[in-house]
């Protein structure tokens, strides 16, 4: 396996380390938001770490604490071995939006960042055309983002990163931006540059919810838990360099690790963490809005061949051309309605599933709305209430303040958009947006 000069070190220099680290957003006389809750963690020198988790596990609040530019609620961050008070001197990051500065050049971006630090000009621009040269942009110094492809543009972010020769680099979804081949062409390149210990930086930390991306990347995996963020296991990845993805070990970790963030068992309470499946079974079960579109399209997928009602998880989402984030809200909304069923990494069909992808519209309305009401105890309360009250109707607020005594105001309102769509769908209820009331008229 090739090697970074500092992934030959004998002992690892310690960059980063969180103890305990929480971060809570008040509220004012609502639930508070804990997006993250005793986060502990380190980042050695001479690695590549990965944060992999779905939204809303806080990977990206983490990377502002690690930065300095965000004071957690409690715990400890030290960068260095020093405790971290500030914005911490050499690190850098790289955005998903490419957050380019439209009326400077190529040139002029990338060294920016050297002029905030006070080096001299022409140290700076040998330094700048270095990094331009380095990413592959040679030829390109003077043209505007506005000349380039995404590809190319995050090419200068990149540069833009290096040129200060951070210690660590942070990447916060570097690629998602980016089409499924630009985005390979990337990330092999900067592999390709890490191995052979031409970047200029010790470590990098990156987030991403593209499983195979971390794989392919990374050295070590934490898998962050949602609402709120934890770090739910770690996984080293001991595979050589370059990494084969269609090797038998590269698929093999890749479908242990859609296994393990959509187990139920042995470990349920982890499964259902990872994979973000609500732990509460009651009225104050979160839910995420998932289209009936999307969950009818893929019941179709599996119903058909190759699948015939089972598919391995990494092979679907890379036909459906789905990452890791959307692809597990939409199989824990199966499960939660009885259509489909998890094992190791594979989903399995129900015979109600199955019954859905093989009727009519409104035989698929019918069936919905009866595991709707039978699984979802949110449903069955707004039916439950509307039947009972003389005018058929309830206002939004009547069921989104029960829902904020057990959760957050906006996950509130993610679980009330969900069950409003879901519920139109059966032909449970209606809804008027105007009004924002429930009603039993014709949804």
């Amino acid at each position: 396996m090739t090697e970074s000069p500092l992934q030959a070190a004998a002992t690892p220099i310690s960059l980063v380390r969180l103890a305990g680290v929480r971060q809570i957003y008040h509220k004012s006389d609502k639930a508070d938001l804990v997006v993250l809750d005793d986060v502990s963690m380190n980042v050695d020198a001479g690695e590549i770490v990965g944060l992999l988790g779905r939204s809303g596990s806080g990977k990206s609040t983490l990377l502002r604490i690690i930065s300095g530019l965000l004071v957690p609620t409690g715990g400890t961050v030290h960068w260095c071995g020093e405790r971290v008070s500030g914005p911490c001197k050499g690190l850098s990051m790289v955005f998903q939006s490419f957050a380019l500065f439209p009326w400077l050049t190529v040139l002029a971006n990338v060294e920016i960042g050297l002029e905030a630090l006070g080096v001299p000009k022409d140290e700076g621009r040998r330094r700048a055309l270095e990094a331009i040269d380095l990413i592959g942009l040679d030829g390109f110094e003077s043209a505007y983002p506005k000349e380039l492809s995404g590809g190319m543009r995050q090419r200068v972010g990149f540069a833009r990163a290096l040129v200060v020769h951070p210690r660590l680099m942070l990447m916060d979804e570097p690629f998602s931006a980016l089409d499924v081949l630009t985005a390979e062409t990337l990330r092999t390149d900067i592999v390709q540059l890490w191995m052979s210990g031409k970047l200029p930086i010790q470590s990098i930390l990156m987030v991403t919810h593209n499983i195979e991306e971390a794989v392919l990347m990374c050295d070590r995996l934490l898998v962050f838990s949602a609402n709120p963020g934890r770090v739910a296991t770690e996984i080293r990845v001991d595979l050589p360099r370059p990494r084969n993805r269609l090797s038998p070990q590269f698929r093999q970790l890749v479908d242990d690790i859609y296994g393990l963030m959509t187990q139920t068992v042995p470990d349920e309470h982890l499964g259902r963490r990872l994979a973000g499946i609500p732990a509460a079974t009651g009225i104050g079960m979160p839910l995420t809005s998932v289209s009936t579109n999307r969950l009818a399209g893929m019941m179709e997928t599996l119903t058909a061949a190759p699948y015939e009602g089972r598919a391995d998880l990494p092979d679907l989402a890379a036909r459906l051309q789905m990452e890791a984030d959307e692809l597990f809200p939409a199989m824990e909304t199966l499960q939660l309605l009885r259509f489909a069923t998890m094992d190791q990494g594979d989903v399995h069909l129900t015979d109600d599933g199955r019954r859905f992808a093989d009727s009519d519209v409104d035989a698929r309305k019918r069936l919905f709305g009866q595991q709707l009401l039978a699984h979802v105890p949110l449903a069955a309360l707004i039916g439950r209430v509307l039947e009972e009250r003389p005018s058929h109707r309830a206002p939004f607020v009547r069921f989104s303040a029960e829902l904020e005594d057990t959760m957050s105001e906006e996950r509130a309102e993610e679980t009330m958009r969900a069950i409003i769509s879901w519920g139109r769908y059966g032909e449970l209820f209606g809804y008027d947006e105007q009004s924002r009331e429930f009603n039993l008229e014709n949804p």
